[in-house]
């Protein structure tokens, strides 16, 4: 398998809506109204497509802007079930939807992980071992929906943060700077001012980084797996390099024409308003 073919972007052509049924919300900062799972939201219209989809930050519904599928979504409409839709079979199909999807967003989700770590150079000397990790997950999306319903998602997520631990050592070893050494793994970093901050290859693996003034920092290199970049301030910070920063993270945070962002990512469009 070349990791490549891969398809890790949500295509909601091809997808019924899925995130807009199976997934909850509350009302809350990020939605307008509370939703419980397996109910669509009012927005959904019939062609599974969203009515505000043009103004969700205007509606309240700031949530639906930050959320990706990494392309789940299609693969259990079309791939686990075949390209059935959940409104046209039996209650107890639609289901078995809900509960497969947030299954297959997960390890997706790591798939997109252990892709952008084969294109980083530095790990090369671990290439070999998740190319197979790749392969063997992208083998268990295709599983049945009830092997999929069944699968223990932890265990494996601990499998392949291993290689992604490994992955990032190896990557913040060749990064200079004052915040090579720092570990600042699951810090509570809410609020905090860290403008102009170097923070060159540290590890900010799962730091909270709510509301942080993070304005002129250096994060070149540092690896952002797993942190709440949620109203961070990335105003003309450096994240040239920074690497497992997903879209969703960053279309969390603020930011500004002068931030310098990795290739991996684009420049949310609401940080031009």
């Amino acid at each position: 398998m070349q990791e490549q073919t891969i398809d890790l972007s949500g295509d909601c052509a091809r997808c019924f809506g899925l995130c807009c049924v199976a997934l909850p919300f509350a009302a809350s900062a990020d939605f307008a109204r509370d939703k419980p799972a397996g109910t669509p939201c009012p927005n959904l219209r019939d062609d599974h497509r969203c009515g505000i989809h043009a103004r969700l930050r205007d509606e309240g519904y700031t949530g639906c802007t930050v959320y990706d599928c990494f392309g789940a979504g299609q693969k259990v409409s079309q791939i686990t079930f075949g390209g059935r839709d959940w409104r046209d079979g039996p209650r107890e199909d639609a289901r078995r939807m809900f509960d497969v999807f947030p299954v297959v967003r997960q390890l997706h989700e790591l798939l997109w992980y252990l892709t952008e770590a084969l294109t980083l150079p530095a790990a090369r000397p671990v290439h070999a071992d998740l190319r197979r990790m790749l392969e063997r997950t992208e083998a268990l999306t295709r599983e049945s929906a009830e092997e999929l319903a069944a699968l223990d998602v932890p265990a494996h997520r601990q499998e392949v943060n291993v290689l992604l631990l490994r992955t990032s050592e190896l990557v913040r070893a060749g990064v200079g700077g004052g915040g090579r050494k720092k570990n600042r793994r699951g810090a509570d970093l809410m609020g905090a001012r860290l403008k102009g901050a170097d923070l060159r290859g540290a590890s900010l693996r799962g730091a909270y980084l709510i509301a942080a003034d993070l304005t002129g920092a250096d994060l070149r290199g540092a690896d952002l797996i797993g942190a709440d970049l949620r109203d961070a301030d990335l105003t003309d910070a450096d994240l040239t390099g920074a690497f497992f920063l997903t879209q969703p993270q960053l279309n969390a945070a603020r930011g500004s024409a002068g931030t310098r962002l990795p290739e991996s990512v684009t420049r949310p469009v609401h940080w031009a308003a």
